[in-house]
């Protein structure tokens, strides 16, 4: 009798062990054989089940994710503005779960207009399949995490810093507009992005940051005469009117490559600014104006053990839009500003 039970108590033991090392495996962020690793960016989906609306959004992003098959979805902001989007970040993760892609949110400036916060949100996301979302706290925001790029010896080759660029300005009526980082947000990133480069003998590994709102430094890419942008604006960029200095910590730390928002619906383009890609996705919602960009989303291609990456917008017809490489594109004539 004990040696039966015995030998069942073992099968438990080893199908839950093969269990979570699976699971623990999946949601580890890795190159492929090819030492590439592929990210879909998706952007303003706006998807509202109180008003009926952008439902669309959901077979746009099928479609671009059954044609690139990418590694990674990364959903940059005001994706689901109804009262309640429980069931919306299901639809999602039950997609996504089908597909076997890992996914991960950043909050924009409408996600948290309904009845659940910010806080409620990132709570809500952690419990969702395939889901890497899982905010370090004690800091401004709740979409700050940093979810790295794994290579063949089973180490970090490249970060995804995902944040929290919040909604509206905190110090209104005497400053009006759209939010920005707060100070803990850009120390929590130089400190991450030291213990980083210290953990690789002192060289800054290749990264990306993804967040919402664009920082004001967008437009200094987009007048860039030496290096001309790749892609279209149709509106002004709407940043935040105070700038606490992200960029230049991102500068400075040497690791950021490129920035990826969206916000900005009928704006898609990628420019560099002292020798960083600022990037825009593609709104994922059908626009109604005849000139907007059709939508889509952005998808980028990461070499590992290399400082650079392709990119471009595969809309929603399946059309392959703005290819361009970080940084070939931009410095074949080695010109900086």
């Amino acid at each position: 009798m004990k040696d039966n039970q015995t030998r069942i108590f073992l099968f438990y033991l080893f199908f839950t062990l093969i269990f979570c090392v699976s699971a623990q495996d999946r949601e580890m962020l890795r190159f492929d054989e090819n030492g590439e690793f592929k990210i879909a960016q998706f952007t303003d989906t706006h998807i509202n089940m109180d008003k009926n609306s952008n439902f669309k959004s959901y077979e746009i992003i099928r479609g671009i994710l059954e044609k690139e098959h990418p590694d990674f979805v990364i959903l940059t902001g005001d994706i689901a503005t109804q009262s309640n989007p429980t069931k919306r970040y299901e639809h999602f993760a039950g997609m996504f779960s089908e597909l076997e892609i890992p996914w991960a949110v950043v909050f924009g400036n409408h996600d948290a207009q309904g009845e659940l916060s910010r806080s409620d949100l990132a709570e809500l996301l952690k419990t969702q399949p395939f889901c890497l979302n899982n905010d370090v706290g004690g800091i401004a925001g709740n979409s700050n995490f940093i979810l790295p790029v794994y290579g063949r010896n089973n180490t970090p080759e490249a970060l995804l810093y995902c944040m929290d660029s919040h909604s509206r300005s905190t110090l209104q009526p005497l400053v009006e507009g759209y939010g920005w980082f707060d100070f803990s947000q850009i120390m929590w990133y130089r400190e991450k992005s030291l213990e980083y480069t210290r953990q690789n003998e002192g060289n800054p590994l290749p990264a990306l940051a993804f967040f919402h709102i664009p920082l004001p430094e967008y437009t200094d890419a987009w007048n860039n005469k030496s290096t001309p942008p790749v892609g279209v604006k149709n509106e002004d960029e709407c940043s935040p009117d105070i700038n606490t200095g992200m960029f230049s910590a991102m500068l400075e730390c040497g690791d950021v490559m490129g920035t990826f928002v969206g916000h900005d619906h009928i704006n898609d383009y990628i420019g560099v600014h002292y020798n960083i890609a600022l990037a825009y996705g593609r709104v994922t919602k059908v626009m109604k104006g005849e000139d907007d960009p059709l939508a889509g989303g952005r998808i980028i291609v990461l070499k590992e053990g290399q400082r650079k990456f392709d990119t471009w917008i595969r809309d929603m017809n399946g059309v392959k839009e703005l290819p361009c490489s970080w940084p070939e594109t931009f410095f074949s004539k080695k010109k900086f500003n």
